[in-house]
């Protein structure tokens, strides 16, 4: 004669502190969750042409919000920031003029003047196509501190530093770090620049 099988029962201790359990580890992931998009990393989507060719209408982002805590926008860096005159609208473009830079715009050419270089000098900037040169022009700014001046890469449709001024640092969100989409342009950094003379 072969004993009954004896099934294990939870008791409603153990059962409780499953339950617990799981909520808490929801309430950790969601914590986490919401501190990296808050603080860490967050997500964009280009929305029209204003920088094409670098990037396209529906290129899916992700912004690093942590770098500019320990450092500050370069020259060439692809920015995401809020518009001064309406903080709810985002913009993606890229840093032109940093603190301290007189900024000049002459038939479609940027010059760059400031302590190290008085005299100026010519930006090149080989990530413009040439039919996308154009918009407004003549114009000649100095960056004051905690500013900067920005351009979108299609000048001749980009709304821009050019048309509404300075960009404060307080309303910059964070520095382009990955392209996940398309996947054949996947990458860090996409559309990041460095200049010769900077």
């Amino acid at each position: 004669m072969t004993d009954p099988v004896m099934q294990e029962s939870q008791s409603p201790d153990t059962s409780k502190g499953s339950n617990s359990s799981i909520l808490l580890y929801t309430v950790l992931a969601i914590g986490l969750a919401l501190v990296v998009r808050f603080f860490v990393a967050a997500p964009y989507l280009v929305s029209g042409p204003s920088m094409e060719p670098v990037f396209e209408n529906h290129d899916y982002l992700i912004v690093d919000r942590l770098s500019y805590n320990f450092g500050t926008p370069e020259r060439g860096d692809v920015i995401i920031f809020t518009l001064p005159q309406n903080p709810s609208e985002t913009l993606i473009k890229r840093v032109i003029g940093i603190p301290g830079d007189t900024v000049s715009i002459t038939d479609a050419k940027v010059t760059i003047a400031n302590a190290a270089h008085p005299d100026g000098f010519l930006l090149s900037e080989p990530y413009i196509d040439p039919n996308d040169l154009g918009g407004a022009s003549g114009m000649r700014v100095t960056v004051g501190p905690d500013h900067y001046f920005v351009l979108g890469d299609n000048r001749k449709v980009s709304f821009d530093s050019r048309l509404w001024g300075m960009l404060p640092r307080e309303n910059i969100i964070g520095r382009v770090f990955i392209r996940l989409y398309p996947l054949n342009a996947i990458g860090t950094l996409p559309g990041k620049a460095r200049y010769s003379t900077q």
